[in-house]
């Protein structure tokens, strides 16, 4: 059985304001779980006609394929059947997908082969406030579209931040929709630079310092945690992909020593 999120609850709501204006704004906090509960929920209302699909932007390939898997996962299919994506160089759908999920070059690329979105039932726009370029050129196209040629495609527009507002003057004067989100308690601790780093603690580190204070400070910390047996996961943020490279390397030898997995994460992965 799937945990309850926050959003579940203004799914009804939400499938209502669809079917009766065909556009609608969707306010949800950070942690409601709108992007991989919303397609779903409008899949399982009937909104989405038969032989066709819902299409979610996400701004990120990593978002695209995480919310794809998830939303696969919870739905008992497997990835690339009922549940897909695309993004550019990498695509798991087929015919029978309903949900598929995108990043917006792929977006303009569809409007281009097939402007009437002939195939969609209902075009959602996730996390619409990081204002990419695809994204807005797919709104205001995919607008276009519904008010020329579509009457019946439906338009959603998701944010946790948004302007809500004035996205939905744009649409029409849709319905706007809030959800409160769900926070965990954080507790934030400081501690000063390592002095094992043997770099100066004074002034602006230079790249190469900040790379041995960051692994300075992880293998610290995992030293700790298992002094305390506690069992998780550790973050550390570095400016750039250059030192995110030269971290892990650096760690490596740790990280095989006490069993852990190193794993980057930046932009164009």
């Amino acid at each position: 059985m799937k945990p309850a999120l926050p959003v579940d609850a203004v799914l009804p709501e939400l499938a209502e304001a669809l079917s009766d204006h065909g556009n609608a704004v969707l306010v949800a906090e950070t942690g409601a779980g709108k992007t991989t509960r919303v397609p779903p929920g409008l899949l399982e209302a009937g909104l989405v006609a038969a032989g066709q699909a819902l299409w979610m932007l996400e701004p990120r390939r990593l978002a695209a394929r995480a919310a794809a898997r998830r939303m696969a996962a919870e739905s008992g299919t497997a990835l690339g059947t009922e549940v897909g994506y695309q993004v550019r160089f990498d695509r798991r759908a087929g015919g029978a997908t309903r949900i598929l999920v995108m990043t917006g070059g792929v977006l303009i690329r569809r409007l281009q082969s097939d402007p009437f979105l002939e195939g969609v039932s209902v075009l959602v726009f996730d996390e619409l406030h990081e204002r990419h370029l695809d994204a807005d050129l797919g709104l205001a196209m995919a607008r276009r579209v519904q008010r020329q040629a579509r009457g019946d495609l439906k338009l959603l527009a998701m944010s946790a931040t948004l302007e809500a507002e004035t996205v939905a003057r744009f649409l029409g004067d849709a319905p706007v929709i809030r959800c409160p989100g769900r926070t965990h308690g954080v507790s934030v601790s400081y501690r000063p630079p390592a002095a094992e780093t043997g770099a100066p603690l004074g002034g602006v580190p230079s790249p190469q310092e900040v790379v041995e204070r960051v692994s300075a400070g992880v293998r610290r910390e995992v030293r700790a945690l298992e002094e305390e047996d506690i069992s998780g996961d550790l973050l550390a943020f570095l400016p750039g992909v250059g030192e995110i490279q030269r971290c892990r390397r650096r760690l490596e030898p740790f990280a095989a020593e006490h069993d852990l997995a190193l794993v980057p994460l930046y932009g164009d992965l």
